[in-house]
């Protein structure tokens, strides 16, 4: 029998998945939190214009990577800019942190960074069925949003007046923004690697870089993530019965007194 070689290096086959990099929770400064949304109104501008464009790459390189098997190189630097730049608005949005986002795509002094490596090989049959694979994954990136908005201004309150946002609200919120963006990359086919860790990850599944790698939630953390997904589940049944109670008005008469119809 071959004797097992103990000089053959390890090969590390973890699919890496998009990994998120935001400082620990520090003082904010209350005056651009009171202003914060106002503030980040030019970059929702921007933002806006620049989704526009984002959206005909995606197109583009969804062709590339359905014929060629990897996202065109031009796609995947551009979009990976783009994105990085929707990250830190959105951090900034979800007061993750203090600084204000710059206008541009490499901002390597921002203290909210992302790490991607695309241009890696796609399944080309799971590049053809992007949008359907993912939908999953919106439904829980959609609850956990709809949640967090709809706490939204308490988090605000608390954060203008401590000063600062407290551990397990920075975990969730953390938690809920790189599910977010780890979304956006599957859907922009910059990594095949589906997203995943909703709640967290292990402490001792990767060396500490930052706050949020590895990102380590506490109990209250995972419970406010619960909170945010139950808001949302109630949202979006609101949602749907107002919408379907609109559309019976829009139809006729309402009766009170008999039967509702099928």
């Amino acid at each position: 029998m071959e004797q097992p070689r103990w000089d053959v290096p390890v090969l590390d086959r973890t699919e890496f998945r998009p990994a998120l990099d935001v400082p620990p929770p520090g003082p904010q400064n209350r005056l651009t939190v009171l202003l914060r949304l106002l503030l980040l109104v030019p970059q929702y501008v921007v933002l806006w214009l620049l989704s526009i464009v984002a959206f005909a790459v995606v197109v583009i390189g969804w062709f590339g990577a359905l014929f060629g098997g990897r996202l065109p190189r031009f796609a995947a630097d551009w979009l990976s800019g783009y994105l990085g730049y929707a990250t830190r608005v959105h951090a900034s949005s979800l007061l993750l942190t203090d600084r204000y986002p710059p206008f541009r795509f490499d901002a390597p002094d921002h203290p909210v960074r992302i790490e991607l490596r695309p241009g890696g090989p796609l399944n080309r049959l799971a590049v053809f069925f992007r949008l359907l694979l993912a939908v999953p994954a919106a439904i829980v990136e959609g609850l956990l949003m709809t949640g967090w908005w709809a706490l939204s201004f308490v988090s605000w309150l608390v954060v203008l007046v401590l000063g600062r946002m407290p551990e397990a609200l920075f975990g969730a919120t953390a938690a809920v923004l790189r599910y977010w963006m780890r979304l956006q990359a599957y859907l922009m086919m910059l990594t095949s690697a589906y997203p995943k860790a909703v709640f967290g990850d292990p402490a001792d599944s990767e060396p500490p870089r930052s706050a949020t790698r590895p990102l380590v939630l506490t109990g209250a953390a995972k419970a406010l993530l619960v909170v945010y997904l139950v808001l949302g589940v109630i949202g979006s049944a609101a949602g749907s019965v107002t919408t379907d109670w609109d559309t019976y008005e829009d139809g006729g008469t309402v009766s009170t007194t008999g039967p509702l119809p099928r």
